[in-house]
């Protein structure tokens, strides 16, 4: 699991998820570059790894323009002298409705979690074929991008299309010894924790005792796969290691004390009739098959125990 003599880039790093990633990496033994679009809690990001004895330098700069992604990749081989990790975090939120979802609402989310995917990768992955060692690709992908979420169109779209995306690089760059790979974390983080207790009241008891710094119950760790950013970080610097070479393509999620590998997409079932699906044959047959197959949109959660109920409003 060393990542000595490793170099890593992380986006979206200066605090929450994206700073746990980073502080697991560099405890790990690997240099990373710390990317923010504040200097004050880029160089607080900074800091703390330093405090740790860890290495890292800073980018100040919005992840999405290939600008930043070419400034990203050149710091780290002008500081550090190589680059064999990308862990692409970086991202913002603005849920709403379909109907009430404005084009700049739209335009910013994708912009900065796909676009910002795209252009950080592409940079990275022309670094890594050049210098032939190979290199490690994370990218960070999301529930609502496996599943659906409501109010979460532009998210949901920026998140599924980085899987899909993903699939695509682990069968362009595995000749050059890349591997490329999604992480699906479950945790509750700073940007998401105010939205989820006000809207969400089936998570209040974990989001609160998280906030306080207490353990979160059991039921959201092992039943629901619900956690923190510290138990996301490890799988971050595993599919960083030599150890995980051989692990590719890959949508894996993690949270609390589960982890899982999600599967493709595949086909629920398959029929064939004879000179194509007519109108009329669709209704006589088609229909009722599609009707007995449907799949399940959105998340799904047990029932919560009685003593995790959320206070009443009002």
């Amino acid at each position: 699991m060393s990542l000595a003599g490793k170099v890593a880039i992380v986006t979206g790093s200066g605090r929450g998820l994206g700073l746990a990633y980073a502080q697991e990496l560099a405890r790990q033994g690997a240099a990373v570059v710390i990317n923010d679009v504040d200097d004050a809690t880029a160089a607080e990001a900074v800091a703390a790894i330093e405090a740790e004895g860890g290495r890292a330098t800073a980018v100040v700069a919005p992840v999405g323009p290939t600008e930043t992604a070419e400034q990203l990749v050149r710091t780290a081989v002008e500081v550090y002298g190589r680059l064999d990790i990308l862990v692409t975090n970086a991202g913002v939120l603005r849920d709403t409705v379909l109907w009430k979802m404005s084009d700049e609402d739209f335009d910013l989310v994708t912009n900065v979690h796909l676009r910002g995917t795209f252009t950080c990768v592409r940079e990275a992955a022309k670094h890594m074929r050049e210098a032939g060692e190979g290199g490690r690709i994370v990218c960070i992908g999301s529930p609502t991008g496996q599943r659906g979420n409501f109010g979460q169109t532009n998210y949901a779209a920026a998140k599924a299309g980085i899987v899909g995306m993903v699939r695509t690089w682990a069968l362009e760059l595995k000749k050059a010894g890349i591997t490329a790979n999604a992480v699906i974390p479950v945790a509750a983080t700073a940007m998401t924790a105010t939205a989820m207790t006000a809207t969400v009241p089936y998570f209040h008891a974990a989001v609160e005792a998280d906030a306080k710094g207490e353990p979160m119950p059991a039921f959201f760790r092992h039943d629901l796969g619900f956690g923190t950013a510290a138990d996301v970080a490890p799988l971050i610097a595993y599919l960083a290691a030599d150890a995980a070479a051989g692990v590719t393509g890959q949508a894996i999620g993690v949270g609390g004390d589960r982890l899982q590998v999600w599967s493709h997409p595949e086909p629920a079932v398959t029929a064939f009739h004879d000179g194509g699906w007519s109108a009329e044959a669709l209704a006589a047959e088609g229909g009722e098959l599609i009707a007995a197959n449907l799949q399940s949109v959105g998340e799904r959660f047990p029932a919560l125990p009685d003593e995790l109920q959320p206070p009443a409003r009002g």
